[in-house]
């Protein structure tokens, strides 16, 4: 598990406290960045052979400048405080990343063959979902997502998901390209954490410590087992397989930004249900969807 699984900071380096990148082992197709900035403080990326996505996590705003050009993001408190503004940049280009009130940024990755244009995508223009229902209800940001932005190979997403619910859920894939029906595509599943509006010191006064849980497993052709303890910060890889739940004990609402990409020629985001779970669908028509959503400032 410990190939799939990285706890927060064990991945990082001096500039990211995430480093993933394709060329890691077993890693071919995505990868995300996450720094903590101070205020002014800057990153600065050449783009080389990758296209990206700069994510503002719990950062008030953000400046990029793209060859030249100054772009502002307004952000958000934290990432349960709604959609933020994202800025796309494409491949052979060179950005700086800027925080001027401070806070954490997220740069999501993926190889790319052809450029495409920057694009600022402001978070009124994200496109909210209200996905499953019942205690499978969630909160799906699509600001990364094919027919939402033009973009060579990545697609990214956020998810919120209410404390006692699940999400990613039925467990399903996507790591064979069937046209038509499945794609094949990493991802990547980066996790925050949250104690519940309302909750509390844990007994005898210690602090609340909001945890969640990831599933990942295969098949005996293409064997992973991972069950992951989340927490704010962590990450959990998904090259292939069978993928959720992703649990949110009662007490704690969970957080999930998601990374994808692959080999295939056609960028898309096409899933195949494990059989054994797919009836749960069936179930959400005569649910009504949890009533804390949707999660707003």
């Amino acid at each position: 598990m410990s190939d799939w699984f990285k706890p927060a900071t064990t991945s990082g380096n001096a500039e990211y406290h995430v480093r993933i990148q394709p060329g890691d082992p077993g890693w071919e197709h995505t990868g995300l960045l996450v720094a903590d900035l101070d205020r002014g403080e800057r990153r600065h990326v050449d783009t080389q052979g990758s296209e990206y996505i700069v994510v503002p996590l719990a950062c008030p705003s953000a400046v990029v400048e793209v060859d030249g050009e100054r772009y502002e993001l307004q952000g958000r408190a934290d990432v349960f405080s709604g959609p933020t503004d994202v800025l796309y940049v494409g491949r052979d280009s060179a950005f700086d990343v800027e925080a001027p009130e401070g806070g954490r940024v997220a740069l999501c990755l993926a190889p790319a063959k052809e450029p495409f244009p920057v694009k600022h995508l402001r978070k009124a223009d994200v496109p909210v979902e209200m996905r499953g229902a019942g205690q499978a209800s969630r909160q799906v940001q699509n600001f990364g997502t094919p027919g939402v932005l033009d973009a060579d190979s990545i697609i990214a997403c956020e998810v919120i998901t209410p404390a006692g619910n699940w999400s990613s859920y039925p467990p399903h894939k996507h790591d064979e390209e069937r046209e038509g029906v499945e794609t094949a595509l990493e991802e990547i599943y980066y996790f925050e954490m949250q104690t519940e509006a309302g909750g509390g010191p844990a007994k005898d006064g210690n602090a609340p410590d909001p945890i969640g849980y990831q599933r990942v497993y295969g098949t005996d052709e293409r064997p992973i087992d991972v069950l992951a303890e989340v927490r704010s910060g962590d990450v959990v890889l998904v090259p292939h397989g069978w993928h959720g739940p992703a649990m949110a004990p009662t007490g704690y609402d969970m957080y999930y930004l998601n990374v994808m990409a692959g080999p295939g020629q056609t960028r898309a985001w096409l899933i195949c249900d494990d059989p054994s779970h797919a009836w749960v669908r069936s179930t959400w028509q005569d649910q009504p969807v949890d009533p804390r959503l949707p999660y707003r400032p």
